[in-house]
């Protein structure tokens, strides 16, 4: 069995944009979210990205080393990835800078290595916005062993998707990340019969041949549609700081928690009182309390 949980694709840091005019700038991206958060569930969580030669890229290791999250970033002639967030209403809004490290991510022998030794690997649609990333991403799925559970994090990001990117996303995952609005805007672009989310979901799961659909709701709970059955679980009623990083914080805490051996309601349960948790601070990178792990 491989030994990685792999978080693959964007590492960068969210700038944020403060009332003052001031700018703090926070570790940040999905993937490495989300290997953090698989990292504190008993698994071998490892972020997989490319950085630059600048002091971004030295911050960036630092960071990662001092929240005790093993990685493995590709250095590269491009700038480190930085995300400008402008939070409104506790929601942010995001202006992603183009043609920076993780747009060009190589594969690389040492990727090559780390892919037949993958458990499970989480990507998305955002680092194949690029060709290079992109193919990379393909290369990376097409070289891990079988056993491994590959996890499409969709996050739908401005204009960075089509359907061919997403089309070939699903057909190589076994079990999709999307939330609410991604399911208006998937099931509009795919033509997908039906109006509520529960057949929306099923007939994805036919069509593409997926194990599993985690279907996040924000304030109105989340399911977790499954070929045993489907759980659903109520949105906590907390006080929101913002929600980044929380959804990365949910599929970690998800996937670390089903690889653990909990069952897929148990795992849910927990994905959701991290999820919560991470909600009510500020950024997305924040130890999981020992009670919320049991």
């Amino acid at each position: 069995m491989g030994k990685y949980v792999v978080g693959l694709g964007e590492a960068l840091f969210d700038r944020f944009k403060k009332e003052d005019g001031s700018v703090e700038a926070k570790l940040g991206g999905a993937p490495a979210n989300f290997a953090y958060y698989a990292s504190q569930f008993g698994q071998k969580g490892l972020a997989v990205s490319a950085i630059g030669k600048d002091e971004l890229a030295a911050r960036l290791l630092a960071e990662l080393k001092e929240a005790g999250q093993a990685n493995h970033m590709e250095v590269v002639d491009y700038p480190t990835g930085v995300v400008d967030v402008t939070v409104v209403n506790g929601s942010p809004n995001y202006e992603i800078v183009r043609g920076v490290a993780w747009d060009n991510i190589p594969f690389s022998d040492a990727l090559a290595k780390i892919a037949a030794s993958c458990r499970a690997v989480c990507f998305g649609s955002l680092a194949q916005r690029s060709e290079v990333s992109r193919n990379t991403i393909r290369r990376f799925l097409d070289a891990v062993p079988r056993s491994c559970l590959k996890v499409f994090d969709i996050n739908l990001r401005q204009q960075f998707y089509n359907k061919e990117i997403l089309e070939d996303s699903f057909r190589r995952c076994d079990i999709l990340k999307i939330n609410d609005e991604e399911m208006v805007t998937v099931s509009h672009m795919f033509s997908i019969p039906g109006l509520d989310n529960e057949s929306r979901c099923e007939f994805m799961m036919r069509k593409f041949r997926m194990k599993m659909i985690i279907l996040t709701m924000g304030a109105n709970g989340s399911y977790i549609y499954y070929k045993d059955g489907i759980s659903y679980l109520k949105a906590p009623d907390v006080k929101v700081a913002d929600t980044v990083g929380a959804g990365d914080s949910f599929t970690g805490a998800f996937i670390g928690s089903l690889l653990a051996g909990k069952s897929v309601a148990a795992a849910h349960e927990t994905a959701v009182a991290v999820s919560t948790f991470v909600c009510t601070l500020p950024g997305a990178m924040h130890p999981v309390p020992e009670k919320l792990k049991k």
